[in-house]
């Protein structure tokens, strides 16, 4: 059995690091913020990492109760991992990294965004200036996979399934929706369904870090 690595230092940073600190451990976090996924789908959104590395961050996770497996109720039934609490306040860690990040330059090799990691995007972009006095709820489906988007009070708060009367519907590709937002391309690319001032609105809450 391989030993579990440690800094061996009693700060809480360390002892952070010692949790999620391994490769591919905060990218799973990121996929899990959204909502339980079963262990395929978390393949699925993260296609360079092995099934044993994943395997081994999962079992890491439960051991330390930032994850646990549970069962989807019927019709579906699936076995899914999901986030304890624990695990689930990690989310303003995960969102200040990327909005650190985001300004930083893009990489060399072509890297593309799964629909979870498109979404936390937005959340790390999300200008609370720019949703001042908006109360609306948007779907935004992502390769067909929809997640339900509510602005209100000056904060974003996203979960994956479809909303329920949403302003307006935005139906795209993660790479298509970056491109719109953030690299000049023409918002006539994106499918709107519903109020097209209110895609207008959710289109121009997210800018670039300067």
């Amino acid at each position: 059995m391989a030993t579990k690595r440690t800094y061996g230092d009693r700060c809480g940073i360390a002892r952070a690091l010692d949790l999620v600190g391994e490769r591919w451990a905060l990218l799973i976090v990121r996929d899990l913020l959204l909502g339980p996924k079963r262990f395929t789908d978390l393949r699925a959104g993260l296609p360079h990492v092995s099934p044993d590395v994943l395997s081994q961050r999962l079992r890491d996770f439960e051991e330390a109760e930032i994850v646990r497996r549970t069962k989807l109720p019927p019709p579906a039934g699936a076995r899914v991992y999901e986030l304890t609490e624990r695990g689930q306040a990690l989310e303003p860690i995960v969102i200040e990294l990327g909005r650190w990040g985001s300004a930083t330059p893009l990489p060399d090799v072509e890297a593309e965004m799964n629909p979870d990691s498109t979404v936390i995007a937005l959340k790390t972009v999300f200008d609370p200036a720019a949703a001042d006095g908006l109360s609306e709820t948007y779907e935004l489906r992502l390769n067909e996979e929809p997640f339900r988007i509510r602005v209100a009070g000056g904060r974003l708060e996203a979960a994956r399934g479809s909303a329920d009367q949403p302003a307006a519907v935005i139906d795209t590709d993660p790479a298509t929706l970056a491109t719109v937002l953030w690299h000049g391309g023409r918002r006539s690319d994106l499918g709107i369904e519903g109020d097209k001032a209110a895609a207008r609105r959710f289109m121009n809450l997210f800018p670039l870090p300067s």
